[in-house]
């Protein structure tokens, strides 16, 4: 085994994918990221340690003598800035690596935002949804949360006749029809076409996970060109301010997607100048590319080897499954 010298940090084990294919879980005093969709019998993790000093579980992953390696190792790091060699005596059997105060160290920061998503559930008749949001508001109670939503679900739980109004934790207006014309009746747009977005550029809880689920149109306001973009939202995050390019050739626009997933982009050339009507319609737009959010490197292949994991841990649950995943196996058609 080998520590590496990685951006400040020392890392050990086999690199892994970069997002959305690598898995990633914070521990006491270091990080471990694997490759999500690794065969069973060959999946491996990178550690990488922020605090060595406070990395005591690592004699369960390690076995006491590799602990005791690694630590005179990091002990001597300084004086080999690249890498270090370990003895071979060190194993990989990931069990119990947690320590005591480190996977619920921070509850309360992982619970406060979530009170009022939890009091939609309350509305829903699946006792094991039910018996998830009493178990998140006893530790809520019991480490002192009281963000908003909190008081209210509590006392929802203890009087169910507080008369609490229920929002709805399902949206029916579902954008998912990118790629139709939405443009007015009986006006035909310049060009249009379809994009995707990559996950890893966009914050997560507001886009469609397909293909294809943003659609473009080049149209005309008054005497000029603009594009128009739409992109399918369906989280519970409003998609305002994100932001969105349109490039094709020496043509380009920028602005910020509305709540809806919708941005209007005035066209302009590299000079800055307003691309006008007949300028647009002599444009060729085959090679229109558009990006929403960050520009990332990222390939559709990519996002559909997450998404054969997904549907296979769908098509399988296990006892590790999250309930989640059980409802979406149960409701899949």
């Amino acid at each position: 085994m080998k520590l590496v010298a990685d951006s400040g940090l020392w890392t050990t084990g086999p690199i892994t994918a970069e997002t959305p294919l690598a898995a990633v879980l914070e521990v006491s005093g270091a990080v471990l990221s694997w490759t999500i969709d690794d065969p069973p019998g060959d999946a491996h993790a990178q550690i990488s340690f922020t605090d060595s000093s406070r990395a005591d579980w690592l004699w369960r992953v390690l076995g006491e003598s590799g602990h005791v390696a690694l630590a005179s190792a990091m002990d001597r790091a300084a004086d080999q800035p690249h890498g270090i060699e370990l003895a071979g005596v060190l194993t990989a059997g990931a069990e119990g690596f947690f320590a005591d105060d480190t996977l619920d160290s921070d509850v309360a920061e992982l619970l406060a935002p979530h009170g009022t998503a939890l009091i939609t559930h309350l509305a829903g008749d699946d006792p094991r949804i039910l018996d998830l949001v009493r178990a998140g508001a006893g530790l809520a109670e019991e480490v002192g949360i009281e963000d908003v939503g909190w008081p209210e679900l509590f006392a929802a739980l203890d009087d169910s006749s507080t008369g609490l109004v229920m929002p709805s934790g399902r949206r029916d207006d579902y954008a998912l029809a990118a790629g139709t014309d939405r443009s007015p009746r009986g006006v035909a747009p310049i060009a249009r076409g379809v994009a995707s977005i990559n996950w890893s550029a966009v914050p997560p809880g507001i886009f469609d996970a397909g293909e294809n689920t943003v659609d473009w149109s080049v149209e005309t306001a008054g005497a000029a060109a603009v594009a128009v973009v739409r992109a399918a939202v369906i989280g519970p995050n409003p998609a305002t301010g994100v932001e969105v390019r349109l490039r094709s050739g020496a043509v380009s626009g920028a602005g910020a997607l509305g709540a809806d997933g919708r941005a209007t982009l005035p066209l302009v050339d590299t000079q800055g100048r307003p691309m006008t009507e007949s300028a647009a319609w002599d444009q060729d737009w085959q090679a229109t590319s558009v990006v929403v959010g960050a520009e990332v490197p990222e390939t559709p292949e990519t996002r559909e080897r997450v998404r054969r994991w997904a549907q296979a841990r769908l098509d399988r649950p296990t006892d590790d499954s999250f309930l989640a995943e059980v409802l979406a196996s149960e409701s899949a058609y």
